[in-house]
């Protein structure tokens, strides 16, 4: 399941990336001759052997002018460098490797452009002697004493040269001993590839082997995150249990998990790479990290293979965008559990599903997220309705009874027991709650927060425009009112990055605290209220800003609706 050539030049290249002049390996013959002749050639300084725990290679890395002696092999040069076979379908195109055990290592999005302003396609894999290597493969492992195809065998085509969805291929090795092995991967219009292991054996020995399948990452993705509502890592899926491991707890340690149910996934912000192993057979997960990040299962059952017999082994792999409505056409399609949770919520699974089912309704309505997240905005509103004008009287009410409530606390100003008391009086007689402001706002929390997850997780989001201005509303605001909103030819620091919505949302909520009943005692924590409502609208606009504009186009339209229903009771409600 390891390739020790790739494992050494892998070790050799992210040593010349960091700088370093040294860089130690695992030692073998092999890999000893191998350096030896990269030195004479002038690509490395020296190479030595050294003895620690086990044989090691010590290698010297040599530097021109402070600039690694080898160079980074392009992504064309090494795909057009090997022996291939392309697939494509109306979403996404590709090709897998013949000559490197047939990974799945090219993959490009036909639909998900890298920038607003460019033509360039999303890329998610690349060969694995390229800097951002990042492919999966499949395979046999035995403890037998036969030849199984490794990461550098050399598969031929038995039938079509070019993957459809109405084409599969088949691919085989045959090795001396009379075997061969075959592969045929089907995929179908969209993301899913399946791929059937099947050997032959044609010797009078019987055998037994292991499938697997691996996927291996040399780097960090380019894009990460990093952001606390955000997993980006391994995903492990199970009927009994759902486990999330960051890129930086498997270089930290080893993790493996057995299981008979569920897959695993690496998972980036929008895109993942996955196996589905057979349902209902014993399986191994396993995820580590040396030079490179690797996942990977293996079937601990095994298969016999006896004389003049074939086995089969069937798996399934998803690759390409967390596109919320095609998966869960996956979980019916495939009957795999929890399936949906490649696109992960976490607690708020329960209140975002009914949202994004809501929204993606009214987004065939509109045909654009922008208008679709104000009429979502205007559905919860109406639904909240009742409760929000429940708080507001409340609000007003509070209001009225200022000078009645100030009296009693200079009354008992020395006494806060009875203090307390004669207030409570004065509420019970004017039947006011005052915690009635605050269930509102306790409601809306869950749902503000699910939004946030929404807007920020769903792929539908990514480069989905709203009127002339904001073209990409999983994005923050592209402009500043710094530079007035991209007038002035300069550009800002970014965090003075505020743009035109956020300043909208936080001019609305101004207008809004201005409009809704305050505090009007002189207390001391009164004034500091009353200071606190002055700058809220200014630091949230400040801290929001770098948010998706989806969830700021949210927020604005709820402020809007807010002051229209405040404006309204304000002028109807008489508070007696």
């Amino acid at each position: 399941m390891t390739d020790p050539i790739a494992d050494l030049l892998t070790r050799i290249r992210n040593a010349l990336m960091r700088g370093k002049k040294n860089v130690n390996a695992p030692y073998s013959k092999l890999k000893h001759e191998l350096v030896k002749a990269l030195v004479k050639e002038g690509f490395l300084e020296g190479v030595k052997k050294v003895k620690k725990d086990f044989d090691e290679l010590e290698i010297t890395l040599k530097y021109h002018e402070e600039k690694p002696v080898i160079k980074e092999i392009s992504r064309e040069e090494s795909i057009n460098s090997t022996e291939r076979i392309i697939f494509e379908n109306n979403n996404i195109v590709g090709s897998i490797s013949l000559s490197n055990g047939g990974a799945i290592d090219d993959f490009k999005f036909k639909n998900y452009n890298k920038e607003l302003d460019s033509e360039e396609k999303v890329v998610l894999l690349n060969p694995a002697n390229v800097k951002n290597g990042y492919f999966l493969n499949t395979g046999w492992t035995t403890n037998d004493n036969i030849d199984v195809p490794g990461p550098n065998t050399s598969w031929k085509v038995k039938s079509n040269s070019k993957l459809t969805p109405n084409n599969p291929v088949k691919i085989f090795y045959e090795n001396n001993q009379g075997i061969i092995f075959e592969r045929t991967i089907t995929i179908d219009d969209n993301y899913l590839f399946n791929i059937n292991q099947k050997v032959i054996n044609n010797s009078t020995n019987s055998y037994k082997l292991y499938p697997y399948g691996i996927i291996h990452r040399n780097n960090l993705p380019e894009d990460l995150t990093d952001f606390y509502i955000l997993h980006e890592g391994i995903s492990v899926i199970l009927r009994e249990d759902i486990e999330e491991i960051d890129y930086s707890e498997i270089e930290e340690k080893k993790y493996s998990k057995e299981a008979s149910s569920g897959f695993y996934l690496i998972g980036d912000k929008y895109w993942m790479t996955s196996f589905i192993p057979p349902q209902g057979r014993k399986f191994r997960l396993d995820f580590d990290y040396t030079t490179k990040y690797r996942t990977s299962y293996i079937d601990t059952t095994g298969y016999e293979l006896g004389p003049n017999s074939s086995i089969n082994h069937n798996v399934n792999s998803l690759i390409g965008a967390k596109e919320i409505s095609l998966i869960d056409r996956y979980v019916e399609e495939l009957q795999i559990e929890k399936l949906d949770l490649i696109v992960n919520y976490g607690v708020m699974y329960w209140i975002v599903r009914p949202l994004w089912v809501v929204l993606d309704y009214l987004f065939k309505f509109t045909n654009n997220y922008g208008y679709s997240i104000i009429l979502l905005t205007i559905l919860i509103r109406l639904v909240f309705f009742p409760l929000n004008q429940f708080s507001m009287k409340s609000m007003a009410a509070m209001k009225a009874l200022s000078p009645q409530i100030n009296l009693i606390k200079d009354k008992y100003k020395n006494d806060k027991q009875e203090q307390q008391k004669e207030m409570m009086k004065l509420y019970a007689a004017n039947k006011v709650n005052p915690m009635a402001s605050c269930f509102p706002i306790l409601i809306q929390i869950p749902i503000f927060f699910s939004l946030y997850k929404l807007l920020m997780l769903d792929v539908a989001m990514y480069h989905a425009p709203f009127l002339w201005i904001w073209q990409d509303l999983a994005a923050k605001d592209p402009v500043s009112i710094f530079n007035l909103f991209g007038l002035l030819p300069f550009s800002v620091p970014s965090f003075l990055e505020v743009g035109l919505l956020p300043c909208l949302m936080g001019g609305s909520m101004a207008l809004q605290m201005r409009l809704s009943p305050g505090a009007t005692g002189n207390s001391e924590m009164e004034k500091v209220q009353r200071t606190m409502f002055k700058w809220m609208p200014l630091v949230i606009t400040i801290i929001l800003a770098p948010f998706a504009s989806g969830l700021i186009l949210y927020w604005t339209c709820t402020n809007c609706l807010t002051i229209i229903q405040q404006w309204y009771l304000n002028k109807t409600i008489k508070v007696k």
